[in-house]
């Protein structure tokens, strides 16, 4: 009994600053959470800041409260920062080779915020994925997809590929392609889709809407329209006009060719 009792006054002192570290690790992380939310919320709240840039300080700035609440519960086990430090810097190969793939990515993270070739909100393909963003922070950016389908990107990955920016530009054209009945007026038709076009307030004068006959396919005359919308305004205008267009050659008397299939039996 008095072996037990000396073993566990042994352990004592380490049972209790294990205790210390578990409620500094909770506090620490909840105290992070916090004040990295508060940030995001204050710099997000200004309209002269990107709130690209307020989510990345935000990211940093919960990271940089972690590292020292590891720095005080390793102090907590007689770790000391120095020493910790001085632990470091002789590791500081084998770390850097561990993790290249994570510093690959930090630094990534810090040349997209820097050259900002996306921000939140916009709709881009990066990695060859396609999404809205929704957070870029200091390793990852999370974009959405139409279907709000979560998708992570690394940043080593994001910064190391093409990233095509939808929404960039304020402007974007809408491609539109037609196919008509070899025996019909093709000038008819592409005044009809130009009637259209021209009806739509949404649509620009400037590019003004442009109509043409494009290809002779096998079985029908294709024609092409590009018109100039606002960027929000382009999957609206893609999918009303199609429709419209469809409507107006059926009023109009102008067909639409579609595949036949023609059985041909052999004579006996």
């Amino acid at each position: 009994m008095e072996t037990l009792l000396e073993q566990a006054g042994n352990y004592a002192p380490l049972i209790i600053n294990a205790v210390k570290a578990l409620v500094v690790l909770i506090v620490g992380w909840m105290v992070a959470g916090i004040v990295s939310g508060a940030i995001r919320r204050k710099v997000n709240s200004n309209p002269r800041i990107d709130d690209t840039l307020g989510n990345f300080v935000a990211s940093i700035i919960k990271w940089v409260i972690l590292l020292v609440v590891l720095i005080a519960i390793l102090g907590l086990f007689g770790i000391e920062a120095t020493s910790l430090v001085a632990v470091l810097g002789a590791a500081t190969l084998a770390i850097g080779m561990a993790l290249q793939g994570t510093l690959s990515d930090l630094a990534a993270g810090f040349m997209l915020i820097l050259f900002r070739p996306y921000k939140l909100g916009q709709y881009v393909e990066v990695a060859g994925t396609a999404g809205t963003v929704k957070d870029i922070n200091l390793f990852i950016t999370e974009l959405a997809t139409p279907d709000n389908v979560q998708i992570i990107v690394p940043n080593g990955q994001a910064w190391g590929s093409i990233i095509t920016n939808f929404s960039h530009h304020d402007t974007r054209r809408v491609d539109l392609a037609f196919g008509i009945d070899y025996g019909d007026d093709a000038d008819k038709a592409m005044g009809i889709i130009l009637d259209l076009a021209r009806a739509d307030t949404r649509v620009h004068d400037d590019p003004e809407p442009w109509v043409r006959v494009t290809n002779l396919g096998d079985s029908s005359v294709d024609l092409t329209a590009r018109l100039w919308c606002d960027a929000a305004d382009y999957w609206d205008i893609k999918f009303e006009m199609t429709k419209a267009v469809k409507e107006a050659f059926d009023k109009n008397g102008v067909s639409i060719p579609y595949p036949h299939s023609v059985e041909i039996q052999k004579a006996g």
